[in-house]
Order: C-alpha cells, then structure tokens, then sequence
C-alpha cells in the first residue's frame, strides 16, 4: 500500500448511485472536512467482505459515532448498481455509504491494487482501513492478504480510534 498515515488522500473520482443514476464524484466531495472512516475490500458480495467486513461496520456503527466519526464508507472495485445492490441486501441505508470504483482510480492512486485473475476477480483492492480526518490519513490498516479481515475489521480498528 502506497498510502501512509499523515498523506492526503488522492482526489479521485468515485461513483455513488443517487435516485438510480450513477453520479461520479470527486474524494474531496464526498468526505470533505469530515472525520470518516473508509474501509476498501475486494468485492460486493464476496465471502470474507460479504461475512465478515461489512457486517462489523454495519454493526459497530454506534460505535463508531459516539468516537466521533461522522461517516462511515465502503468502497470496492465495482460498479456503483452493484455496490447500492449489496448495500441494500445488508440493510446499510444511509448508515454507510457504498462507493463505487469501478476503474481502480481511487484503488490505484492509495497503491492498494491486486490481481486476483487467478481467481477470476481481475484487478481488485486490497482490504483495508483509514481513518481520515478532513482528508488526511490518521490510521491505516491494510491486510496482507485480501481472505483477511483482522487488522481493518471494525471491532480491531475502534480499538486504534
């Protein structure tokens, strides 16, 4: 991971689905000068981001709000219908909000791209945490193995907030 705790995030452009029609945005937009939490994973609907990372957020949200944080994210290397789909199967409403990075902009601007071709997923990111602070990185915590979800799982990293 490229990425280091006190580096400004990279103003890529992401998507969200807003009324049904994706809507690209820039970083800088969607986190402004808020104090967020942003966890990357491999994909919607994959095992481990399916059964373990998402559903720690979604449950630890409370959490996460009386530590302060004021949005929590999700971002994965897929279409925004397909990431608004999983946020929706996982009840996340306007709880977390599911971005989109289908062109590995975002992915690959942090360093976090792998290649899961052997696996038949193609170029993905790597699973990790930020918490960033009006768009700088506090803490980051990336996996060294995308099957992983220890170091950036939301019970793990409320502890470093």
């Amino acid at each position: 991971m490229k990425a280091k705790i006190n580096d400004i995030l990279p103003d890529e452009e992401v998507f969200t689905l807003v009324d049904g029609d994706p809507k690209k945005q820039k970083i800088s937009e969607i986190i402004g000068n808020k104090k967020v939490v942003l966890f990357g994973l491999p994909g919607a609907y994959t095992s481990v981001c399916s059964a373990k990372h998402l559903p720690g957020y979604i449950n630890n949200l409370p959490k996460f709000k009386a530590k302060g944080i004021d949005q929590v994210l999700c971002i994965s290397v897929n279409d925004p219908f397909v990431m608004n789909a999983w946020g929706k199967a996982n009840n996340v409403g306007d709880n977390i909000l599911m971005l989109a990075d289908p062109f590995l902009n975002f992915t690959r601007a942090i360093g976090a791209e792998v290649d899961k071709s052997s696996r038949g997923l193609g170029h993905r990111s790597n699973r990790y945490t930020m918490l960033i602070d009006n768009l700088k990185i506090l803490n980051i915590q990336a996996e060294p193995d995308t099957g992983t979800c220890e170091v950036s799982a939301a019970e793990n990293f409320l502890e470093l907030i």
